[in-house]
């Protein structure tokens, strides 16, 4: 056991780590219409700068919380956040598409190791099911926090250089390494010589890789193309021999049995729905204030800035709060309800928005929502897992987080851009590119609203999560 001092410094030095994660998703997000104009990326490929970072981070999500129950967390952590690093001076030293994609790629493993044996140390360093809640409320500020710190110093670093968005990382990556070297207890894993599943990592990742490649190229080559049903074909036949691997292998990469316990099945098909909306939210919204609306980066950055703050704001206690007064499920079902109302009302945002009536409403809505939603849907996850799968469940939650972000982006980024053709194509003028937004931010208020329906009814409050107080 970590004694109570260690272990909240433990713990503040996995919130550093992390944080230098969400503060990489959000600053790239501000300066995605500066990298486009400066390496020359088509609309279409411009998606690959976040894909490529999501594919691989969920891909390897799983790979990495189980490498960390097995050979020990804090290696693991260590071992990630050292790529992540290293992947991140390459994106800042990228002069090329070839070159920032295939560092994104790399990062994205890293991020991936880090991430999920960052979520699996807070769940064991805090066993107690009330310390807990409140060590992932303030977890939760951390990454709410890094997100408005995220926009607001992506849209300052971009308006000197983008590449400085990546390069913000280093000292962080350096600093946080050496203090988990002595900060970080070492726990031991449980390896007993039993051979990794790397085979399932390969056809997962792949499996995802090949629908989201379909899904982007749809609108160029038509959607009932050869070239779009093939890839759409192999992507089932790759998730189905992942399947078919799991049950056989003798030490899975998922082992199926876990999808037995019902709350982390449904609370990762709702990560899956929600993923797609927000996810599409941040990527669609920056380039819609800067494409439509004309803000420069900083604009864009105070623009995101409510919505972060509020996130924040129920993160470091509201939330802990009202999952013990009102539970798990009502605050997912009202939470993710408030996030759809706020990409509807991003659905009829107009060429000639005002941030005051078009975009602040907007940003409360969604704040409120993911504030209220976040906690609960970690809770419900790993509420009833035990201690020794910690890693692969808070693996499997983080990759339908991923995942669903990553399919989810593919998805609404096509509507858009085929909305956009159909209404007379870029070229048209910002009217046609703005139908193409509004249509994309509509289908995100689905993908909200069936998460909220999951999580409202399906749940059930966790045996050893913070029960209800009436």
């Amino acid at each position: 056991m970590i004694d109570a001092s260690t272990r909240w410094w433990a713990f503040a030095t996995l919130c550093i780590g992390n944080l230098m994660i969400v503060l990489d998703m959000s600053v790239v997000n501000v300066a995605l219409p500066s990298i486009k104009s400066d390496l020359l990326f088509s609309d279409a490929s411009l998606v690959w700068v976040v894909n490529a970072y999501l594919l691989t981070f969920g891909g390897f999500l799983l790979l990495g919380g189980r490498l960390g129950d097995l050979y020990g967390q804090r290696r693991l952590f260590l071992t990630g956040l050292s790529v992540f690093t290293l992947a991140s001076l390459a994106c800042g030293l990228a002069s090329t598409q070839e070159m920032l994609i295939i560092a994104r790629t790399i990062q994205g493993i890293g991020g991936a190791m880090a991430s999920a044996i960052a979520f699996s140390l807070v769940i064991n360093i805090f066993p107690d099911p009330r310390e807990r809640a409140r060590a992932m409320g303030v977890f939760g500020f951390i990454m709410a926090g890094g997100g408005s710190v995220g926009v607001l110093l992506g849209g300052l670093l971009t308006v000197i250089n983008w590449h400085l968005n990546f390069l913000i990382n280093i000292p962080i990556g350096i600093g946080v390494f050496i203090a988990c070297l002595y900060l970080l207890p070492k726990m031991p894993g449980v390896s007993h010589g039993e051979r990794l599943d790397f085979s399932g990592a390969v056809t997962v990742t792949a499996s995802l890789l090949l629908a989201i490649y379909a899904i982007i190229g749809g609108n160029e080559v038509g959607w009932g193309s050869f070239q779009t049903l093939g890839l759409l074909l192999g992507a089932i036949v790759l998730f189905g021999i992942f399947l078919w691997i799991e049950s056989r292998v003798s030490h899975p990469l998922v082992p199926l049995d876990i999808f037995k316990n019902r709350n982390l099945a449904i609370s990762s098909v709702v990560g899956v729905f929600w993923a797609a909306a927000m996810f599409a939210w941040f990527f669609l919204a920056a380039l819609y204030l800067q494409l439509i609306l004309q803000y420069g980066p900083q604009e864009v950055g105070l623009a995101f800035l409510p919505a972060n703050l509020i996130m924040a704001a129920f993160s470091i206690g509201l939330s802990a709060w009202v999952v013990m007064k009102f539970g798990i499920r009502a605050p997912i079902g009202v939470g993710l309800v408030l996030a759809a109302a706020g990409l509807l009302l991003f659905a009829r945002a107009p060429i000639d928005g005002s941030f005051w009536v078009d975009v602040f409403p907007s940003m409360l809505l969604l704040g409120l929502g993911a504030g209220m939603a976040f906690n609960p849907v970690l809770l419900a996850a790993m509420g009833d897992v035990p201690q020794q799968e910690t890693g692969l469940a808070s693996g499997v939650v983080n990759t339908a987080f991923m995942m669903g972000g990553s399919l989810g982006l593919a998805i609404l980024a096509a509507i858009a851009a085929a909305v956009t053709i159909g209404a007379g194509g870029a070229g048209a003028g910002t009217l046609a590119l703005n139908s193409g937004y509004q249509a994309a931010f509509f289908a995100g208020a689905i993908f909200a609203a069936l998460a909220a329906l999951l999580g409202a009814f399906a749940l059930r409050e966790p045996k050893h999560a913070p029960q209800a107080m009436h």
